[in-house]
């Protein structure tokens, strides 16, 4: 007996082994975006390494560098005590001396930037455009090669107005100042050309003046950039450590740099715990300001180069 076949009736088909299809997926993930976190895992790894081995070395109780190459094998807070602790080594001044000079010279910085960005982004004088190249080229030369230059300058100053010459906090911040201006003025001047002109225009129609749209209007549109500049200039002069050395000669006027290098200048007994104890503390206000303003900065930092 013969049996038809019902050609409407659908003929069952071999399926597809699914881990063929399971492979194909997982190739194409990986070549998508899967080494990109691989190297990211790896980057994520080399970059937190120092972070701890300098934390394993300020909670050694030991001195030396040796008994921290077993990461957080001994844990105390002796290295912590001694810098704190220690009279001919005022911690606590030289904290405070840098908190003072990298946030008054954040704000000046960011403050007379501004104002000088303002002036090249919105304004049409004889020389802006001379003006504009000069600032990009005198930062092709750091202040680094100016040190016996700007020590003879303040010991100079000094004579006339002591409270500006050397070994003074307003000498220092002054120095730093004429060195972040030019760099942070051209980076504001590229954001501020991002503004619409016509908001200005609009403003001048109902009279107000570039007084007026620049601390009203165009400081609010521009603030990702005034936090970045800001950052930066906290982080450059808390770090800064040669000008800050040639300026700075009294113990009570060092900064943290300057104070902490002290403890391992010593060739004959070097502390490294108390060094990595006190760059730990003076790590915390560049981080505790990084993250605050951390949603200002990726924006600050792009949005200048669009146009």
């Amino acid at each position: 007996m013969t049996t038809t076949l019902n050609p409407e009736t659908p003929v069952a088909r071999p399926a597809v082994a699914p881990r063929s299809a399971r492979s194909r997926r997982l190739r194409r993930l990986w070549r998508d975006t899967g080494w990109r976190h691989l190297v990211g895992i790896a980057v994520v790894i080399y970059a937190i390494f120092p972070i701890l081995y300098v934390l394993s070395a300020a909670f050694n109780p030991n001195g030396t560098l040796t008994g921290s190459n077993a990461l957080f094998s001994e844990v105390g807070f002796d290295s912590f005590a001694r810098i704190l602790n220690n009279p001919d080594q005022p911690f606590a001044a030289w904290f405070a001396n840098t908190v003072i000079i990298g946030g008054v010279t954040a704000l000046l910085t960011v403050f007379l930037g501004a104002m000088a960005a303002y002036a090249f982004s919105r304004m049409r004088f004889s020389g802006r455009r001379m003006g504009l190249l000069t600032l990009l080229l005198v930062q092709m030369f750091p202040q680094l090669l100016a040190v016996v230059a700007i020590f003879l300058l303040m010991s100079s100053i000094g004579d006339i107005f002591p409270a500006l010459g050397l070994n003074t906090k307003t000498g220092l911040i002054m120095v730093y100042m004429g060195g972040a201006l030019g760099v942070n003025t051209y980076l504001m001047y590229g954001f501020f050309n991002t503004i619409p002109v016509s908001i200005d225009e609009a403003a001048k129609i109902d009279g107000a003046g570039h007084t007026r749209i620049f601390f009203t209007i165009i400081l609010r549109l521009v603030l990702p950039i005034l936090v970045v500049v800001g950052l930066l200039a906290f982080i450059t002069s808390t770090n800064e450590y040669v000008i800050a050395s040639v300026m700075l000669t009294d113990p009570e006027n060092k900064t943290l740099a300057v104070g902490l290098y002290q403890l391992v200048s010593n060739p004959r007994y070097a502390d490294w715990s108390a060094f990595s104890a006190g760059a730990v503390m003076s790590a915390l206000p560049v981080v505790i300001i990084f993250v605050a303003l951390q949603k200002y900065i990726v924006g600050g930092l792009t949005a200048g180069s669009v146009k």
